[in-house]
């Protein structure tokens, strides 16, 4: 899926997905609490999550 300026998309829970940007951007990623950001796959990539904005 390539998105432009302005637009979003929803990956459906339990999806495999890896996004990236050709060039530098801005990115709002919205995940529920508790959600690993490396999935079960772990490792020094992972991060802590449950952080409140």
């Amino acid at each position: 899926v390539q998105l432009n300026e302005g637009e979003m998309i929803v990956v459906p829970r339990g999806e495999e997905h890896k996004p990236f940007a050709d060039e530098e951007c801005r990115v709002l990623l919205v995940e529920p609490k508790g959600v690993v950001n490396t999935g079960a796959a772990g490792g020094q990539l992972t991060a802590e999550n449950d952080v409140w904005i």
